[in-house]
Order: structure tokens, then C-alpha cells, then sequence
């Protein structure tokens, strides 16, 4: 309702004018149209679509991540995890993503510390360090790669984008060398569980009874 600043009549909400005295009605302004915000300069990198083109398959996913790093000039390790790396073997993954080197470290590693330290578990400590590590080496990698690029053919977009095909991007045949070692190893298994113990070890258990004499 709405009241008359002349004679305190109440009127419609909608009413223009008091029914009573004919005294004009304020008009209530309407409420503000909420502009829409545009998101923050820190959140879109100008070379976002070259860190797309450059990571390739689930270019999302990784960018999720190396937001949180910050795709700034002052980069910085933020905790995250990385499955493919934890569960596939890590030196495989990093092959897979073209990190030659790491996966040079990876793959001697493991080995490594195990016949030092004696324990096979070790392998499993590589793996978690893989997997809690891998986004962030990998948003180096590209960083760098991403850099070097830009300054050698910046001029040329065609041979920017085949550079960026060739640096970047997976190695497909990654998954069939993955897939052979895990054959490998689940059929070294069912051998050793086929052959058992040696010949003449009987397993540690109850002893036989022994049979007694029939008698005459």
C-alpha cells in the first residue's frame, strides 16, 4: 500500500494518484539490474589455448589443477593428486606425457631403492610420490615447453601449432607397452603359484596318521 504524503490516505500499490485528495503518488524506483561479472583477469590466461593444444587429451582436467598452481609469474605447489600416475606405473605415465626424463627416474628408482633397501614395498612409496607430484611436474613441463615455443616461432602460427603437436600432446603406444607388462606380470604369477614348492617339501601342517598292522 502506498501513502499519501498529503492526507495519509492509503492507496494501491499501483495507484498514481490519491483517491482522496487527487495528490500526485511517489513512485518507488525499481530495483537495480545486478550487472553480470566478469570473471576475474587471473582466472583467463591469455595463452590458455596454446596449454590446451600443448596438454591434448583431458586439457580440463590438467588446467583444473594448474589453476590452483597459478598460470601467473609466481607459480606455486598446491597439493593434488594425479590417479593415472599413482596406478599405472609412474614411468609409463611420464613416457605416455612425453616427460622422457622422468620417466628415466622412475624407472631406475624403484629398482634401485629395492635392491638397496631389500624391501618391495619401496615401489609403493614411488608410486604415492608419483601421484601426489605428477600434476605439478607436469605443469612445469608444459610451462617450459609452452615458453621455449612461443619464443622460436611466435611469428608463424603454422609452424607454432606443429611445433606445439610435436612437443606436446601422449604417446598412444604408452597403453599397449602398459598393458604388455601387466600380462607379463599376471602370468609370472600363475606360474609361481602353478609350480608350487620344490620337489620333496611337503607344506607345514598336521602329520599324516600312520596306517596300523592288520592283525593275523
Amino acid at each position: 500500500m502506498k501513502s499519501c504524503a498529503q492526507c495519509h490516505q492509503q492507496n494501491q500499490d499501483d495507484s498514481k494518484f490519491c483517491y482522496q485528495c487527487g495528490a500526485a503518488l511517489a513512485v518507488e524506483p525499481e530495483p537495480p539490474i545486478a550487472t553480470p561479472v566478469a570473471p576475474a583477469a587471473s582466472e583467463i590466461h591469455p595463452d590458455e589455448h596454446l596449454w590446451r593444444q600443448f596438454i591434448g587429451p583431458h586439457a580440463d582436467r590438467y588446467l583444473k589443477h594448474f589453476k590452483k598452481f597459478g598460470l601467473g609469474d609466481e607459480p606455486k605447489f598446491a597439493l593434488t593428486w594425479n590417479w593415472p600416475a599413482f596406478l599405472y606405473m609412474p614411468f609409463l605415465w611420464f613416457l605416455y606425457r612425453k616427460m622422457h626424463a622422468y620417466a628415466l627416474v622412475y624407472a631406475l628408482g624403484p629398482v634401485i631403492s629395492t635392491y638397496v633397501t631389500g624391501n618391495f614395498t619401496v615401489g609403493l612409496v614411488w608410486s604415492i610420490m608419483a601421484g601426489a607430484t605428477a600434476n605439478y611436474v607436469y605443469y612445469w613441463h608444459c610451462r617450459k615447453q609452452i615458453g621455449e615455443i612461443k619464443k622460436s616461432s611466435w611469428i608463424d602460427p603454422v609452424k607454432q601449432d606443429e611445433a606445439l603437436k610435436n612437443a606436446g600432446g601422449v604417446q598412444p603406444y604408452v597403453i599397449w607397452v602398459g598393458v604388455a607388462f601387466y600380462i607379463l606380470f599376471a602370468m609370472t604369477m600363475i606360474k609361481m603359484a602353478q609350480d608350487g614348492l620344490p620337489d620333496g617339501e611337503l607344506p607345514p601342517g598336521k602329520p599324516a596318521k600312520p596306517v596300523s598292522a592288520s592283525s593275523v
